[in-house]
């Protein structure tokens, strides 16, 4: 996963499989595009006016848990 941000822009986007791949967009709301993949996966999300609509000082350091069953 990689967290790319253009404060000149103030566009926010969240890659979440890095493969080369074909994608269509599909927009969430008024503000936000979901890129889709190869199985209909989530490929990565947009996030357009980021500063306004993400708590931009939270981003960084990323905490995550991840569980196995």
């Amino acid at each position: 996963m990689k967290i790319y941000y253009n404060q000149k822009t103030d566009l926010l986007y969240i890659r979440l499989d890095e493969r080369k791949q074909q994608v269509e967009n599909e927009r969430l709301n008024e503000y936000m595009v979901a890129d889709i993949g190869e199985g209909d996966k989530i490929v990565g999300l947009e996030i357009m006016d980021a500063s306004k609509n993400v708590d931009l000082s939270k981003l960084l350091p990323i905490e995550f848990e991840y569980e196995t069953k």
